[in-house]
């Protein structure tokens, strides 16, 4: 992707690409907390693992889609 330019930062079009990358980079920091959690639980009360684990993808999914849903809205702002 080029560099932002002052028209496109006015027309909302460089807003947009950055939210993509912001929502890019939300998901990335989201699911590594989840993830570090999840094993410090599962670290202090072993016999719980696979409720943890099960949350744990649960919710690292929802993350997910989260961003990958901004993404797309970015994405279609940015192209039209």
């Amino acid at each position: 992707m080029d560099s932002i330019t002052l028209l496109e930062a006015t027309t909302g079009q460089g807003i947009a690409a950055l939210g993509a990358g912001v929502a890019a980079l939300g998901a990335g920091v989201g699911i590594g907390r989840i993830g570090g959690s999840a094993l410090e639980s599962i670290a202090r009360q072993p016999e719980a693992a696979g409720d943890i684990r099960a949350n744990m993808i649960l919710t690292a999914a929802l993350v997910e889609g989260a961003a990958f849903f901004a993404m797309v809205v970015g994405l279609l702002v940015v192209l039209n």
